[in-house]
Formats: structure tokens, C-alpha cells, sequence
């Protein structure tokens, strides 16, 4: 129930390195025609950094790994196409649906298709007041149960960090960080909480994650790679803060749920920052991206 795409196939084939990257961000992150362009910024990382990039997607019904220049402009222009995580893909299969992928989708496709490296913005997490509205990312179990290493800027600033580091712990998710002693905040370098691991080379990063699978076998968890965004376009993190708690009021007043949280969020914090949210989001992916291609590379040369 796989396509791969011609390059993506090759590579599997030939034992060459590759990134998964996910597709919300293309359908549901950023409008036309910025969406497109940072897709193909990403995707030009991971190829300068020596690794084969194969973003998620599905199309026509039919998961596709590899999207060709068409395929993403379509997804780039696709107003109607769906957010699907775990739970959605077989709708959206047997429906014949457009949708971009989310982390939880990602890495359960990528897994299936045989790619242990995936690079995304940040993952979803513990939202805050989820005592009252037990909001908690699919993303998190999906990391508990998912052997894939994911490369991002931490949780997402809008959600509660503590808790979702405390699911992760939890669950039993190793989290390094990547030339950090800090778990990063999204669109700040710090959150001010520390991470339990830190590496600060790709050939670090390679060495754990060969052991981590080998430890746990067929029971082995994802792991988190956090990479705090570029320091010349990461905000302050009490501004960060006092941006968001006006986006959670305006969220609250719309009475939006579910699903939709997320996007309504993270549009608000643009409009409320006047875009340079949308730039610290678009530096911090493609900066993932090739220090996931470096991982891959490093991965690569341990097989050899």
C-alpha cells in the first residue's frame, strides 16, 4: 500500500542515506506559494548534505514516499487536503483523499517503508489545559511505539514542555540534544529545560541510535533529536510566551478543538509577530533537515 518513488526505491535498494520529511507543513503550515518554496528548500538540504530526501504524502488515496515536483505543487495548492495522522490513513485511502501527513503519520510510514531518519519543525506534544481537555498529541505514542529517529526544534512552544518531556520520560523516548544542554522551545533556543542527553557530532548522534535498536530489539522506542533553531532568527522566549497566551484567548473565544488547534495557533502567533515566526519556522526546518541528512550520512558510514 506503498509507492516509492524512483530515487527513494534506488536508494533503499542501494543502502544510500535518507530523510523522511513530513507533508502538514506543506498542506497545512504555510499558504501558497511559500509552502512550495520551503519544501524545496528543505528538500535541496538534504541533497547538499549528501542524503536522499523523501517527503511523505498521500495522493489519490494512494501513500506515496518521494514526492515528485508535480505531486508537491499539487499538495501545495490543495486547499481541501487532509491533516491525516495515524488514525486517518485508511479513511483518506479508501476515500481516494488528498492529505499531508502528520509527525505520527510520518514515522509510521517511514518505518513501513524501511527510512530511519526523519527531520520535522517540532512535534506535537502535552497540550496546556490538557487536564480538562486530555489534548495530547498522537505524536507521543507514536514516538513511544515507532523506531524512528526524529530530528526537530523540541515540542512545539504552544504546548505545555514540562509535560510533554515528562510523557516522553514516561514512555521510555531517549531525548538528546544536539549541541544543546537545553530542550529547545520551537521558535526560541531554550525552553529553560534541560535535556537528559547531549551530542554535539552526527557520528554521536548514529553511535545511540545503533545501540538504542540493538538494546531494545523489536521493542525499540523512536528518539528525539532536538535542535534549537539558527541563533540569528530564534525569538526571545518571554516574548514567545506573552505572543502565545494572547493566541490560546483567541483560540478559546473561537472555541477551536482537535486537529484544527494547532494551525489556528500557529497562524495566530504569525500575525501577532508580523512574520517572523513563519521565518525563525522556515530557518529552524531547513536547519533539521541537514542535520538529519548528516545523521543518515553517519548512519550510512557505521553499516559500512
Amino acid at each position: 500500500m506503498i509507492t516509492l518513488a524512483a530515487p527513494v526505491a534506488q536508494a533503499l535498494a542501494q543502502g544510500l542515506p535518507i530523510v523522511a520529511l513530513e507533508s502538514t507543513v506543506i498542506t497545512h503550515g504555510l499558504p501558497y506559494p511559500h509552502n512550495l518554496e520551503l519544501a524545496h528548500a528543505m528538500e535541496a538540504a538534504i541533497t547538499a548534505a549528501g542524503a536522499v530526501p523523501a517527503t511523505i504524502g498521500v495522493l489519490d488515496g494512494q501513500v506515496r514516499v518521494g514526492l515528485d515536483q508535480a505531486q508537491l505543487a499539487r499538495l501545495a495548492q490543495n486547499r481541501t487536503a487532509r491533516k491525516l495522522s495515524r488514525r486517518d490513513i485508511a479513511a483518506a485511502l479508501v476515500q481516494h483523499a488528498d492529505g499531508g501527513t502528520t509527525v505520527a503519520a510520518t514515522m509510521l510510514i517511514a518505518h513501513r517503508a524501511g527510512i530511519a531518519v526523519f527531520a520535522t519543525g517540532g512535534i506535537g506534544g502535552v497540550h496546556r489545559g490538557y487536564s480538562t481537555t486530555l489534548d495530547i498529541s498522537a505524536d507521543l505514542p507514536e514516538l513511544a511505539r515507532t523506531p524512528v529517529l526524529v530530528v526537530c526544534a523540541g515540542a512545539k512552544a504552544i504546548l505545555d514542555l514540562p509535560a510533554t518531556l515528562e510523557y516522553l520520560e514516561t514512555c521510555g523516548v531517549p531525548v538528546l540534544g544536539y549541541q544543546t544542554s537545553d530542550f529547545p522551545a520551537f521558535y526560541s533556543q531554550s525552553s529553560g529545560l534541560p535535556v537528559p542527553t547531549r551530542t554535539d557530532t552526527a557520528q554521536a548522534v548514529a553511535a545511540i541510535w545503533r545501540r538504542h535498536l540493538a538494546w531494545h530489539g523489536s521493542q525499540a522506542s523512536g528518539m528525539l533529536l532536538c535542535v534549537p533553531p539558527p541563533a540569528d532568527v530564534a525569538l526571545p522566549r518571554d516574548r514567545v510566551e506573552a505572543e502565545i497566551a494572547v493566541a490560546l484567548q483567541a483560540a478559546a473565544h473561537a472555541n477551536v478543538r482537535g486537529q484544527a488547534v494547532t494551525p489556528f495557533l500557529l497562524a495566530a502567533m504569525a500575525t501577532q509577530t508580523h512574520g517572523e515566526s513563519i521565518r525563525t519556522n522556515t530557518a529552524l526546518l531547513c536547519h533539521n533537515a541537514q542535520v538529519a541528512a548528516h545523521v543518515a550520512v553517519r548512519l550510512r558510514v557505521s553499516e559500512d
